[in-house]
């Protein structure tokens, strides 16, 4: 029997498509990384640093909207529409209707990343052909390490992908957004709960700690926005180490995601 994954994925991403509030965070995004070069002329000699900080801080937070809103009613729009009862009627295994969802939804992040990414070295590429500054103290004007720190917005966002499609599985999609929001947040400071030794003296409470250090996605390492912009070398070392966590933890919560939505009654 021929998987029904990538026909799922295609459906998912047409859909997104159509979706004007992803058309809405895309513009204002776009309007965003724009506007960054009027406020870069209101600064003396840091213009393009302005503009790659604010453009890649567009890239990031509304993706982080598109991964989020979409997410949540992957599935729980199924049900509500009841057009859950006639895809499950089709020879369409469950996992397989989990996995088209998600990669749909990572195909959609994917165009709209690449969108805003060609709109920041649009504006980067005008600043300079129009101020003549091609090259800066720190990098050039139209930076190509910029890529670095997109690809890793990305991963960062195929895992709030995956936390939104998990809780969607069996949650309300008010309460996905709140849990994956909280978790968003989280995630970066999820640093601290490993050294938390060192302002609690509870043993059980430092165990606990550490446990959900390892349970809860760690995203600080894959915000790497202030290190390139301001020049500083990002080995590729550090860039693979990274990229490998979080597939993997993408892999665990498509997993975790589907052994939810398997056993879960529509009945």
């Amino acid at each position: 029997m021929t998987s029904a994954i990538p026909q799922i994925a295609v459906n998912v991403f047409k859909e997104s498509v159509r979706d004007k509030v992803l058309y809405n965070l895309v513009f204002f995004a776009v309007l965003l990384i724009g506007t960054s070069y009027l406020i870069g002329q209101l600064t003396a000699g840091q213009d393009i640093k302005i503009i790659k900080d604010l453009g890649l801080a567009a890239t990031s937070i509304f993706g982080l909207f598109i991964a989020v809103l979409i997410g949540i009613g992957l599935v729980s729009k199924e049900v509500d529409r009841r057009s859950i009862y006639a895809l499950l009627a089709k020879p369409i295994r469950r996992p397989e209707f989990i996995i088209g969802k998600y990669l749909g939804l990572v195909l959609t992040l994917l165009i709209n990343v690449s969108v805003m990414t060609v709109a920041i070295y649009a504006v980067l590429a005008g600043m300079a052909w129009l101020g003549g500054s091609w090259m800066t103290p720190e990098r050039p004007a139209v930076d190509p390490l910029l890529l670095k720190a997109i690809l890793l917005i990305f991963f960062q966002l195929m895992i709030v992908t995956a936390i939104a499609l998990f809780f969607s599985t069996f949650s309300s999609p008010m309460l996905s957004a709140a849990l994956t929001f909280g978790l968003y947040v989280v995630g970066h400071f999820n640093a601290d709960l490993k050294n938390f030794e060192t302002v609690m003296d509870s043993k059980p409470a430092v165990y606990l700690a550490r446990t959900m250090y390892y349970l809860l996605p760690n995203l600080a390492p894959l915000d790497i926005k202030a290190q390139i912009v301001h020049g500083q070398p990002i080995p590729w070392s550090y860039m693979m180490l990274n990229m490998v966590y979080a597939l993997v933890y993408v892999t665990a919560l498509v997993l975790a995601a589907m052994f939810v939505f398997s056993r879960r009654d529509f009945k």
